[in-house]
């Protein structure tokens, strides 16, 4: 039986699941669970995630649950197939480190359920809700620009020439970043590797756009 994916089209942590599986050409059924009609908050989605987030893969009887975990799963599952992460140590850590500044650091901050809690109870305006979800994206770009451009592991990718879970994480943050006018000309390395990436089948596939729930 394939995997399930539940997740939304246009949410990043669904978007790096869609392109690790591609990478590592699983099978999986997508479910949509639509974020701004509220079905992330029903009663059976919260039997698999009690949080009320997405994604959720899952995987036999294992419903896992918040994205970097799920990618690792997924090399460990899975470990003839695309690796997401790189054999030495030292280069898993700076990977993971890469992967952590958008998923811990920038992400969480621009979240659906932030942005609509600065515009609803804090009365934010979409102007500066905009400015505060860019402020986020250039700190943390700022960083993975730095040590993409000054590292010789970087390749064609963000660590040698074939993807991996930073590039992963990456992509759908470059994504968010376009769609909200964050000019990227101070990130040479990061427009690079996103444009490597854009060209590769996995991640095209795994475009917002492409998917059955897009609108």
């Amino acid at each position: 039986m394939s995997m399930i994916l539940y997740g939304y089209f246009r949410s990043s942590a669904a978007y790096r699941m869609r392109i690790a599986l591609n990478l590592k050409r699983l099978d999986y059924e997508q479910r949509s669970i639509h974020l701004r009609n509220g079905e992330q908050r029903a009663d059976d989605f919260l039997t698999l995630q009690p949080q009320g987030l997405v994604p959720v893969l899952q995987d036999g009887d294992a419903a896992l649950i918040q994205s970097p975990a799920m990618l690792e799963y997924l090399d460990e599952a899975y470990p003839d197939s695309a690796p997401l992460l790189p054999s030495a140590p030292v280069d898993r850590a700076r990977v993971r480190a890469i992967s952590d500044i958008v998923c811990c650091d920038i992400h969480p901050l621009g979240n659906l359920r932030v942005l609509q809690f600065l515009q609803g109870p804090l009365g934010i305006d979409q102007a500066a809700m905009i400015d505060w979800f860019n402020h986020w994206i250039r700190l943390g770009f700022d960083a993975i620009e730095t040590l993409l451009a000054d590292d010789p592991r970087t390749g064609r990718f963000c660590h040698g020439d074939h993807p991996g879970m930073a590039d992963v994480c990456l992509v759908p943050q470059v994504f968010n970043s376009r769609r909200h006018d964050l000019d990227l000309t101070p990130y040479p390395t990061i427009s690079r590797i996103w444009q490597a990436c854009e060209a590769e089948a996995a991640f095209a596939e795994a475009h917002p756009s492409r998917q059955p729930d897009a609108e």
